[in-house]
């Protein structure tokens, strides 16, 4: 079964970050250099919350806000879901999807080692399904 740390050896442990005193034109800015969905906001070293583009869309555009004159820390999400290293991938789908979040910090004691996204998590769920199947077929088979 796999586990977060697969994810992260896979992909890489960059994280990216934003300060909560940034324009939330510049954190859109930001993850659309990056190609990524969220960025974490950080206070020096401390985790302080998660901007997101669901953020962005409900909390400033919906809002009539300016992008342009709204800081980050007043549409950022202040409670931070995370996970461990350890956790099991279905665990991380089922808390994404209990707590409709898209993106998780993972958490090694009080420093975030990395982010996974539900499309990270997906993705490696479904290679592990289709390697299980191509072994059972192989078995069937005979061909191992």
């Amino acid at each position: 079964m796999k586990i977060v740390r697969d994810i992260l050896e896979a992909k890489g442990c960059q994280v990216w970050s934003i300060s909560p005193d940034s324009t939330v034109y510049q954190a859109i800015e930001r993850m659309a250099e990056m190609g990524i969905g969220a960025l974490l906001v950080h206070e020096g070293d401390a985790l302080v919350g998660i901007i997101s583009e669901r953020d962005y869309a409900r909390k400033v555009i919906l809002m009539g806000k300016l992008s342009k004159e709204t800081r980050v820390e007043e549409i950022m999400t202040r409670k931070v879901l995370f996970v461990r290293p350890d956790e099991t991938l279905e665990r991380c789908m089922g808390l994404m999807s209990e707590k409709r979040v898209r993106h998780l910090p993972v958490m090694e004691g009080d420093r975030v080692v990395g982010v996974i996204s539900s499309g990270d998590v997906l993705k490696a769920m479904l290679a592990e399904k289709s390697s299980l199947i191509e072994e059972l077929e192989d078995y069937i088979i005979g061909r191992r």
